[in-house]
């Protein structure tokens, strides 16, 4: 073992990791290939928003949290007007944010809603309106953690 060569940082939270790549990985997953093996639209529909509103579910409160140090939420007040609502970690406790796993629930954040923008443009180019709606639902929750969790960021 050189002493010299730097130890490469592993993931702090591997389980936490997984399942926040997981529900993204299965909601796409699914989608594209119901297509293939499923005839029934109202089930693509129902167990796709399931798989992404899972995924929406994992990240807001779990790892988000766990991953950057991130939370956020949004309330409404006694006006009737919409608030949202931050929690993040003190200064000390996010410089010891693991590097990988910030890296890994960015890149995965904005990279699920890419892919599901690519689906939202391959339905238009195939006319499916009605597969379209599933890609939206997908797409808004996707938007809406990527706001949240950038608005907690600053």
């Amino acid at each position: 073992m050189d002493l010299g060569q730097p130890v490469e940082e592993n993931y702090a939270n591997p389980n936490t990791c997984f399942f926040h790549v997981l529900f993204k990985a299965a909601a796409l997953a699914f989608y594209i290939l119901s297509a293939l093996f499923i005839d029934n639209f109202v089930i693509i529909f129902v167990v796709t928003v399931l798989l992404a509103a899972l995924d929406f579910w994992v990240v807001k409160n779990v790892s988000g949290r766990i991953l950057v140090g991130l939370r956020w939420w949004n309330e409404i007040n006694d006006l009737g007007e919409s608030v949202w609502k931050f929690e993040c970690l003190d200064h000390e406790s996010l410089a010891r944010i693991n590097k990988k796993d910030s890296w890994l629930f960015w890149w995965t954040l904005y990279l699920a809603a890419v892919a599901w923008t690519m689906m939202a443009i391959f339905s238009l180019i195939r006319l499916q309106a009605d597969y379209l709606l599933v890609v939206g639902v997908c797409l808004t929750l996707s938007v809406a953690n990527i706001v949240g969790f950038t608005k907690c960021q600053k």
